[in-house]
């Protein structure tokens, strides 16, 4: 009885085929595959982050415009309107700016092509500054399962020499060097599907926000080379309930 309850009392022995230890195993290499992994994954989820917040502004800056940029008399007063450093905001002053100096040229330029690559250039812009980041998400999703398959060979063949070494393949012999190769296997896999998942994910949005952008420049060409007689449809305003009256006192 007193054996047992001493048994259990004694601090347990430390693992030793943990991470820190298959890293201290694996030496160099192994820790050099392992920090190239976390800042991988660090920068994965860093970028995905700050990509949610900026297309997260980007949709409420639509929802606002589809609310009232619309009914303002000018585009001006409703440039006025939206946010600054809004993407729709700058897609209108391009507009606004395009139309100014399309007066301005001494060699005939039709207004609607004037205005349409105007327009498309401040698009691409705004698209391409969306897009930025994502070509480092497709790059730790295709490549961090490899640098993990490097660690995963460097393990195996330190397994193999220490099975040469000791002429047997003993499991005490092999057990640190294979346990290290696998977590260079599983730490590759676990910083390639989140970044894949990542890209994926807010490519979607890009190209949601990316219709939604291209919608709302086709109305403004239409506005701007029409002078404003052409404009998008507007949803009528919601018409408050009249107040029922007030019932007339009884008599007693």
């Amino acid at each position: 009885m007193l054996m047992s309850i001493a048994a259990a009392a004694a601090p347990k022995a430390a693992n030793p085929y943990g991470l820190m230890e298959a890293l201290e195993q694996g030496g160099v290499i192994a820790w050099t595959v392992f920090i190239i992994l976390c800042a991988m994954s660090v920068g994965t989820f860093y970028i995905l982050f700050t990509k949610l917040i900026e297309q997260q502004k980007v949709i409420s800056q639509g929802r606002k415009v589809r609310a009232t940029f619309w009914r303002a008399a000018s585009l001006k007063e409703g440039a006025a309107k939206l946010e600054k450093n809004s993407a729709y905001k700058q897609i209108v002053d391009d507009g606004i700016k395009a139309q100014e100096e399309h007066t301005k040229l001494t060699d005939p330029v039709e207004a609607h092509d004037w205005l349409h690559g105007s327009l498309a250039r401040s698009e691409a812009q705004i698209n391409s500054s969306l897009g930025g980041g994502l070509a480092f998400l497709a790059t730790v999703g295709a490549t961090s399962p490899f640098i993990g398959l490097f660690g995963t060979v460097i393990g195996i063949y330190r397994a193999l020499i220490k099975i040469g070494a000791a002429g047997q393949a003993s499991i005490d012999a092999v057990a640190g060097p294979v346990g290290e190769a696998l977590i260079m296997t599983a730490l590759g896999l676990a910083v390639a599907v989140p970044a894949v998942l990542a890209y994926n994910f807010l490519q979607r949005r890009n190209k949601s926000i990316a219709e939604q952008l291209n919608s709302f420049t086709v109305d403004l060409l239409a506005y701007l080379v029409s002078n404003g007689a052409v404009r998008p449809s507007l949803a009528a305003a919601p018409v408050a309930p009249a107040a029922k009256p007030a019932a007339a006192p009884t008599k007693a």
